[in-house]
């Protein structure tokens, strides 16, 4: 009988093996042409140019161009656990920041509540800027609406863009929210003390600075690591 049983589990497992070796280029296969429309549709276009990706922590970055080569600005995958598990969005930025699109791509949030995150957001959120915009629900004081009976998905959706963009887009630290242009002084912007990287991608006039900062020396610049 052992004999048998052990006949049995190798044959499975041949089994397996073999229609994981089949099966897996295609997964692979449909995933990058998953991710490729995902991309075109969160950037707003279909003629553009996707640079190689990039891994900052635990993000993947995608600078995008368009069919002249003029910078569109960049897609993120981004990832925080929601109600559910794992909620796994990919996000299209302007060159300014602003949110062009995103798309979900995987969710294990509950049917008719959470899950709804793929549409709820479209007509809320596109157009905003998380450093410009209070990029919470409105439970928590911010300018989102939640998903109705669902704001811990919401939560977690809008803080995965957040995080997204204050890594990818603003160079923040997101554990800590100091940003990280490391040996750029910070210069007054001339709004409440409030500080910016000093020729920092992606400030733009905008206040990216260590939320322990609360004056600025415009004769001696205080430097953020």
């Amino acid at each position: 009988m052992l004999v048998v049983l052990t006949v049995i589990t190798i044959v499975a497992a041949g089994v397996l093996a073999s229609v994981n070796a089949v099966t897996a280029p295609q997964i692979e296969k449909i995933n990058a042409e998953n991710l490729a429309a995902g991309i075109k549709a969160v950037m707003g276009s279909d003629d553009i140019q996707v640079a190689d990706p990039q891994e900052i922590d635990a993000f993947t970055a995608y600078s995008i161009n368009d069919a002249a080569g003029a910078a569109l600005g960049t897609a993120v995958v981004t990832t925080e656990n929601g109600f559910g598990g794992p909620l796994k969005v990919l996000v299209g930025f302007s060159t300014d920041g602003d949110i062009l699109g995103y798309t979900v791509l995987e969710h294990a949030e509950t049917p008719g509540l959470g899950a709804k995150a793929g549409e709820w957001f479209q007509d809320k959120i596109l157009g905003m800027n998380p450093g410009k915009n209070n990029f919470t629900v409105s439970k928590d004081g911010g300018e989102v609406d939640a998903i109705t009976a669902s704001t811990i998905t919401s939560r977690a959706f809008l803080k995965a863009i957040q995080n997204a963009y204050d890594k990818v887009i603003a160079g923040a630290d997101v554990t800590s929210g100091a940003t990280r242009p490391a040996g750029k002084a910070a210069v007054c912007n001339g709004d409440n003390g409030c500080c910016k990287a000093e020729n920092s991608p992606g400030c733009d006039g905008d206040c990216h600075c260590d939320k322990d900062v609360t004056a600025c020396d415009i004769e001696t610049p205080e430097v953020i690591e």
